[in-house]
C-alpha cells in the first residue's frame, strides 16, 4: 500500500493484543484501504484483526431512511467479515468515548481509522486520539489520492485541482490486493450490542414519504448497479447525463456515501469498459475530479456549511442585494412538502421525498431557487443543508455541501451578470431548463396531476 495514504495520529510501540479497524466512513469488506492496512499491520504482529463500527442516535439531521440504509449496508459487512474470520463488533453511543473504552476493554493493540473531513469524525478521532495509549492510523480509503496529498491547501475551482489529482493518478488508481482472512476467529470478542435503529426512529410513519426499492443498500448491490451502469448506460452518459428524463445516472451516490463500494474500483472498472471515451471521461470528471475537490474543500475550510465560507466576491454580491424584492418567499415547511408555485421544483422535491436521490442537474435549480424564495442566504443554506441531510441518501456528504454552496454561495464558480435577489451569481429559471430538456415530462413522472 501507498504510505502516502497513512497518517500516524499517535504514535507509540504497538501493544500486544489485537489490531482494530474503527470502520466508519468506509463500511465495506472489499477495496478497503483502511481494512487492508490494518489487516497487514495484525499479520506483522501475530495478532487478529477485529473491525468496530459506533453508531451515534443523532448524525447531522439523518432520518428512517439514512439510518435503515446503513444498518442494512452494515448487516452485510458483518457477514463477509465473518467469513474472513474476522468479528465485527457493533457500538452506540459517541465514538469518542466509546472508541478508546472498547480499545481498553479489548487490549487493542494499535486503532486504524478511515478518513473524513467533515467536523464529526475529525472531532471524535482528535478526541479517541487524546484518550488513548496506543498507536493510532488514519488512512484515505474514499478518496482515490489521498485528500492531504492531492493539495496542501483550499483549492480555487476544479480548473486549479484538475492538473494536481490527474497527476497523481498513476501512482494511487491501482488495483488492490485480497484481503487475509485472520488464522481463526477469535473468540474473545463475544457480547456484540444488536444493530437496531435509533428509539426516536421505531415509529411506522417516521418517514410516510418514502418508497424503498429505488436503492437496495449494501456492497453486493451497489456491485450489481455498477456493473448495470457500465453495461446499459455509461456509453451515453456525456450526451445525456444532464438530462433528468433520461436515466443515465450512475446511481452510485447513495453507495459511494456510505462507502458500500470504493470510487477507485469505480474508476478501476469504468476505465476497462469499451464505450464512448467521451462519455468515459465526463463520467470520471465528476467521479474523481468534481468529488473529491469537495473533500478538499470541507477539510481545508471548516466553515463548510456556513455563509462565512463563501468566496469573498460571493459575501460581497449577496450582502449588496440582501434589501432585494422577493416574489415568492415560503417557509421551510412549504418546501419541506413541494409547496411552491413552481411544478419543475416541486416535481424534483417529490423524487427526494419518494427515493432519496435527485437528478444532478435537479440539485442545481432546487437550491437556486431556494435562494430566490428565502429571506437571506443564510437562511436559504439552512433550509437547502436540511432538505438534503434529511432526505437524501447521499446526504451529509462533502457532495452535498459543497453542490449547496455552488449554487447559493457561487463557490468553485465565478462572477456572472448582476440580476436582483443573485447578485452576481449564475442564474438559473424555468424557461432555461425548458430549453435542455422536457420539463413537462419530468413533472409529470412525479406530480402526475399536473
Amino acid at each position: 500500500m501507498n504510505p502516502k495514504r497513512i497518517r500516524n495520529l499517535k504514535p507509540g510501540d504497538a501493544g500486544r493484543g489485537p489490531v482494530a479497524y474503527w470502520m466508519s466512513r468506509d463500511q465495506r469488506v472489499e477495496d478497503n484501504w483502511a481494512l487492508l492496512f490494518a489487516r497487514g499491520m495484525a499479520e506483522d504482529a501475530g495478532v487478529p484483526l477485529v473491525v468496530v463500527f459506533c453508531m451515534t442516535d443523532e448524525f447531522l439531521g439523518a432520518g428512517l431512511r439514512q439510518y435503515q440504509f446503513m444498518l442494512e449496508g452494515l448487516q452485510e459487512v458483518e457477514s463477509s467479515l465473518f467469513l474472513k474470520n474476522i468479528p465485527f463488533m457493533f457500538l452506540r453511543g459517541s465514538p469518542g468515548e466509546e472508541i478508546p473504552s472498547f480499545t481498553d476493554k479489548h487490549g487493542i493493540g494499535t486503532l486504524v481509522t478511515d478518513f473524513s473531513p467533515l467536523r464529526p469524525k475529525r472531532e471524535w478521532t482528535e478526541k479517541t486520539a487524546s484518550k488513548l495509549e496506543i498507536p493510532f492510523y488514519e488512512v484515505d480509503a474514499h478518496n482515490i489520492v489521498p485528500c492531504w496529498v492531492a493539495s496542501g491547501k483550499q483549492e480555487h475551482a476544479a480548473y486549479t485541482f484538475r492538473p494536481k489529482v490527474n497527476a497523481l493518478l498513476p501512482e494511487f488508481l491501482v488495483e488492490f490486493p485480497e484481503l487475509e482472512p485472520n488464522s481463526e476467529f477469535p473468540k474473545t470478542f463475544g457480547g456484540n450490542t444488536e444493530m437496531m435503529l435509533p428509539e426516536r426512529l421505531k415509529v411506522a410513519d417516521a418517514d410516510p414519504y418514502f418508497e424503498p426499492g429505488h436503492f437496495v443498500p449494501g456492497e453486493s448491490a451497489a456491485l450489481e448497479v455498477l456493473d448495470t451502469f457500465l453495461t446499459e448506460r455509461l456509453d451515453s452518459y456525456n450526451a445525456l447525463h444532464n438530462d433528468p428524463t433520461k436515466d443515465v445516472s450512475s446511481d452510485l451516490s447513495p453507495y459511494l456515501h456510505f462507502g458500500q463500494i470504493s470510487a477507485q474500483r469505480v474508476a478501476l472498472e469504468v476505465e476497462k469498459t469499451r464505450v464512448d471515451e467521451e462519455s468515459k471521461a465526463a463520467f470520471l470528471e465528476q467521479l474523481i475530479v468534481r468529488r473529491e475537490l469537495t473533500d478538499n474543500f470541507c477539510y481545508y475550510n471548516r466553515a463548510y456549511d456556513s455563509f462565512e465560507s463563501f468566496p469573498a466576491w460571493a459575501k460581497e454580491t449577496l450582502a449588496a442585494h440582501r434589501q432585494d424584492r422577493r416574489e415568492y418567499l415560503y417557509t421551510q415547511e412549504e418546501l419541506e412538502f413541494a409547496k411552491t408555485h413552481d411544478p419543475l421544483w416541486n416535481a424534483s422535491q417529490v423524487q427526494l421525498l419518494r427515493t432519496g436521490k435527485m437528478h444532478g442537474y435537479m440539485r442545481m435549480y432546487w437550491a437556486k431557487k431556494i435562494l430566490e424564495w428565502s429571506e437571506s442566504p443564510e437562511k436559504a443554506l439552512e433550509t437547502a443543508i436540511y432538505l438534503n441531510d434529511r432526505y437524501e441518501l447521499d446526504g451529509r456528504d462533502p457532495n452535498g455541501y459543497v453542490g449547496i454552496l455552488w449554487s447559493i454561495g457561487g463557490l468553485h464558480d465565478h462572477a456572472w451578470r448582476e440580476r436582483e435577489v443573485f447578485g452576481k451569481l449564475r442564474y438559473m429559471n424555468y424557461s432555461g431548463a425548458r430549453r435542455k430538456f422536457d420539463v413537462d415530462a419530468y413533472v409529470a413522472r412525479y406530480l402526475p396531476d399536473e
